[in-house]
C-alpha cells in the first residue's frame, strides 16, 4: 500500500468545539429524553458557550492579531458565523419546542403581559420588597461615565424621555441586575390556576423599570450581558508566591477584554450601537437573542419544578460488593488484587471510604493527594484536614490554576496549611492534572503503599455525572511510581523514570507515539493491527499524524472522542480506516483509554488508562499520568465495559464526517450508558 505523505488540512479546533455543542443541543430535541432534562441540555450549551467565548474565542482573537499566526480574520469570521447559527438554533428550540411542551405540562414562564391582576399585584409587592432596595440606576453624564460591567453580569440599558432633575439632557441609564437575587421566581400555587407558574427576574424588573426613573418615561430598553476574556494571566517565572498572585488576579478577571455582547432581539439599533462602542466591539460581536439573556439560569426553574416524571429516573450507583465487601477493610481487599471502579455505574463511595479508613487507621503514616477540581464543599478535603489534625503526614498537590476553580482551590490550600498539611502547587509552567492518591501504612516492620489512580477528579458530585475509571492498587511498582511522582512535584528534582506509570511531560507523548508506530509496523507486515482510543479531545498534530500513518498502513482505528476532534476521518486513501464517534448521553463521557494491538496474542496488546487527553497542552504543559492495566481479566473488563458498548451505541452516538460535521448513528436504539446502568444494577 502506498502511503499518502502529503499534509492534510486538519479540522478547526474552534469549529470542532461548536460542533460538539451542536450534538449536545440535539439532546434537547429528542422525544425520548424527559422534558426538563431537555431544557437542562439547553442550559448546558449556554454554559459551554460562555466558556468557549471566555477562553477559546478570546485566544482566537489574539492569534488573529499575530502576523506569525496561521489564524486570520476570515477564520474568526467563520467561527463567529457558526456561533451565531448555533445560538439562534438554541433559542429556536427553546421557544418553539420546549416552551410549548412545558405549557402543555402546566409549567409556564409568565411575562408581564401574561400575568393577571392578582399575579401582577404579587409581583409588584415582590419587586418592592426583594428587588428595588438592591437596584441602583446610573444615569450617564460626564460625572457618571459608563460603569464597569463585570463578565457575564446582567444589566438593563434604557433610553429616557425628557431631562433629568437638574435640567440636563442625559438620556441613557444603566441598571445592574444584582447577582445575589434568584433569576427565576416561582409564584404561589394559589395564584397559578393549577399550573406551576414562574416569573423571570428580568421580567419583574422590566415591569417596574420606569418606576426607577421618577418623572421620566422609558422610551426604549434592553437587557444586555457582556462576555470577557477570562483567562488568568500570571507570569509564573516573575512571581514569588503563585497563590497570592492568583488571589490578586481573581479580582480583575471579571474585567478582561470584551469578546461578546448579548442583547434581546428587540434591542433598538441605537442602544446596541452605543453598547458596542462602549465595549469596543465590532458589529459581528453582537448577539441578538430571542428570549432570556443567559439561558443557563433556567436551571433554577428546573430545580424548582415539582415534576419527577419529567426528569431522568434517579440513578443510584452500586457498591461493588463482590470486590469490596462492606464488612472488610479496603486495604485488605486491595492486597488481594487490583480493583477497577467504573463511575457513575459504580459508586465513588469506595474512594471516599479508602481515604476515611486511612484517616482513622493508626497504622497509616502518610497520605498524599492531587487536587484539581474537588469543589467548594468536599468530604475528601475535610478528611485530609482531619488526617493532618490527627498528626498524619499529609501532602496535597493543589493545582491553583484549574480554570474557574482557582478560588476554591486557594481556599482549600489555605485551610490545609492552617492544620499543618504540606501543600505544594506543582511545577511552575505546568498544571498538575494527574489524579492520584497514595497511602503509606506501617505493616509489621515495614511500610506498604496503597494507591488510587483515576481518569477523573476527586469530586464525589461530578462522579455521579461523569463516566470515569478508578483503580485501587497495592502493586509495589505502581505505588512506587506514584511515590516518585509526588516526590518530584515537591522537590522539583530529577527522578528515575517510573517503571510502569507514563508521565507527562516526560514520556507519555513519546510512548503513545511508539505504540502507534508498533501498530503501524504490524499492519505493514500483515499482522493484526488495531487501535481504539477513548478521549475527550484530539488536537495534538503529532498524534493525529501517527494515527493517520497507522491507518494508511492498514490498521483499523476507532476513536471515541467526546468533544473536539481535529482529525478528519473517512478521506479516501488517507483516513478511510479511521472511524470517529462521539457519544452524548445522560452522563458526560470523561474516561480516557488507549488500546493498542499489534499481533495475534494477548502479549501483543497494551491498554492504558489516563488522566490526559490527546492534546498538546496535556502532553507537554501538564503533569499527567497513564497506567497500564496488565491483569488480563481487568483489561478485558475495560474492553467489555468501557470500549465495546460505545463502539456499538446506536442511540447516543454520532459519527464524524471528513467535513467536520457529525451525523447521528442510526440503528437499533442501543445506548451504551443505559446498557451499562442495567448491567450493573442486575449484577
Amino acid at each position: 500500500m502506498t502511503l499518502n505523505t502529503q499534509p492534510i488540512a486538519l479540522l478547526s479546533r474552534e469549529q470542532a468545539i461548536l460542533e460538539f455543542n451542536r450534538r449536545v443541543l440535539a439532546q434537547a430535541q429528542r422525544v425520548d429524553v424527559p422534558l426538563l432534562e431537555r431544557l437542562r441540555y439547553v442550559c448546558i450549551v449556554s454554559s459551554n458557550l460562555d466558556e468557549f467565548f471566555e477562553v477559546r474565542f478570546a485566544d482566537m482573537l489574539d492569534a488573529a492579531r499575530d502576523p506569525q499566526s496561521s489564524i486570520n480574520a476570515r477564520d474568526v469570521e467563520r467561527v463567529a458565523r457558526a456561533a451565531h447559527a448555533l445560538i439562534d438554533e438554541q433559542y429556536s428550540i427553546f421557544n418553539e419546542q420546549l416552551a410549548p411542551k412545558m405549557l402543555a405540562e402546566k409549567i409556564t414562564i409568565l411575562n408581564h403581559a401574561d400575568r393577571n391582576d392578582a399575579q401582577r399585584l404579587w409581583v409588584a409587592k415582590y419587586f418592592e420588597r426583594e428587588v428595588r432596595p438592591l437596584l441602583v440606576p446610573v444615569g450617564l453624564d460626564p460625572a457618571h461615565p459608563f460603569p464597569q460591567v463585570a463578565n457575564k453580569s446582567l444589566h438593563f440599558i434604557a433610553r429616557l424621555s425628557g431631562k433629568d432633575a437638574f435640567g440636563r439632557d442625559n438620556r441613557i441609564a444603566i441598571v445592574k441586575v444584582p447577582r445575589v437575587l434568584p433569576r427565576v421566581i416561582k409564584l404561589p400555587a394559589a395564584l397559578s390556576d393549577g399550573q406551576q407558574a414562574f416569573a423571570l427576574l428580568t421580567s419583574v424588573i422590566r415591569a417596574h423599570l420606569e418606576e426607577l426613573f421618577s418623572g421620566r418615561k422609558v422610551e426604549s430598553f434592553s437587557q444586555f450581558r457582556v462576555t470577557r476574556d477570562s483567562e488568568l494571566e500570571v507570569d509564573e517565572e516573575e512571581i514569588a508566591n503563585l497563590r497570592h498572585a492568583l488571589r490578586s488576579g481573581l479580582t480583575t478577571r471579571n474585567f478582561g477584554r470584551a469578546v461578546r455582547l448579548e442583547v434581546t432581539k428587540s434591542c433598538p439599533a441605537e442602544l446596541a450601537d452605543f453598547l458596542l462602542e462602549q465595549f469596543e466591539l465590532p458589529a459581528a460581536a453582537l448577539y441578538r437573542v430571542n428570549g432570556p439573556v443567559n439561558l443557563v439560569r433556567l436551571n433554577e426553574l428546573i430545580d424548582q419544578t415539582d415534576a419527577p416524571e419529567l426528569r431522568f429516573v434517579p440513578h443510584e450507583p452500586v457498591w461493588p460488593e463482590w470486590r469490596l465487601p462492606r464488612q472488610k477493610s479496603i486495604f485488605e481487599c486491595i492486597r488481594k488484587g487490583d480493583v477497577l471502579l467504573h463511575h457513575p455505574f459504580e459508586s465513588f463511595d469506595p474512594v471516599v471510604q479508602f481515604l476515611r479508613e486511612a484517616v482513622e487507621d493508626p497504622a497509616v503514616m502518610a497520605i498524599k493527594l492531587t487536587i484539581y477540581r474537588t469543589g467548594s464543599k468536599s468530604v475528601l478535603m475535610d478528611l485530609l484536614i482531619e488526617a493532618a489534625r490527627r498528626g498524619k503526614e499529609v501532602m496535597a498537590v493543589v493545582e491553583l490554576k484549574a480554570r474557574f476553580d482557582e478560588e476554591a482551590n486557594i481556599n482549600w490550600a489555605e485551610r490545609l496549611e492552617a492544620v499543618g498539611a504540606q501543600v505544594v502547587y506543582g511545577i511552575v509552567g505546568f498544571k498538575t492534572h494527574g489524579k492520584l492518591m497514595l497511602i503509606t501504612r506501617r505493616e509489621g516492620n515495614r511500610f506498604k503503599r496503597y494507591a488510587h489512580l483515576s481518569t477523573g477528579n476527586y469530586n464525589p458530585k461530578t462522579a455521579l455525572l461523569y463516566t470515569d475509571l478508578g483503580y485501587l492498587t497495592a502493586d509495589p511498582e505502581l505505588t512506587s511510581d506514584a511515590d516518585s511522582v509526588f516526590r518530584q512535584l515537591a522537590s522539583l528534582g530529577k527522578i528515575k523514570m517510573p517503571r510502569r506509570l507514563l508521565l507527562a511531560p516526560f514520556n507519555l507523548h513519546s510512548s503513545m507515539m511508539e505504540y502507534l508506530a508498533r501498530v503501524e509496523q504490524a499492519a505493514r507486515e500483515g499482522r493484526p493491527a488495531r487501535i481504539v482510543v477513548k478521549i475527550n479531545a484530539l488536537t495534538d498534530t503529532e498524534l493525529i499524524n501517527g494515527l493517520l500513518s497507522a491507518a494508511q498502513a492498514g490498521a483499523k482505528i476507532d476513536l471515541i472522542v467526546r468533544g473536539a476532534c481535529m482529525l478528519p476521518p473517512g478521506l479516501p486513501g488517507i483516513s478511510d480506516n479511521i472511524v470517529v464517534r462521539s457519544v452524548v448521553g445522560r452522563f458526560l463521557e470523561h474516561t480516557r483509554i488507549s488500546y493498542f494491538r499489534w499481533g495475534p496474542t494477548d502479549a501483543d496488546e497494551a491498554l492504558y488508562l489516563s488522566s490526559a487527553d490527546w492534546m498538546s497542552r496535556n502532553m507537554f504543559r501538564r503533569i499527567e499520568i497513564a497506567w497500564p492495566v496488565q491483569d488480563p481479566k481487568l483489561r478485558q473488563r475495560v474492553i467489555d465495559e468501557a470500549l465495546q458498548p460505545y463502539l456499538h451505541d446506536s442511540l447516543d452516538a454520532w459519527q464524524l464526517g471528513p467535513d467536520g460535521r457529525s451525523t447521528r448513528v442510526g440503528g437499533g436504539g442501543i445506548s451504551a450508558q443505559q446498557a451499562l446502568m442495567r448491567r450493573f444494577l442486575e449484577n
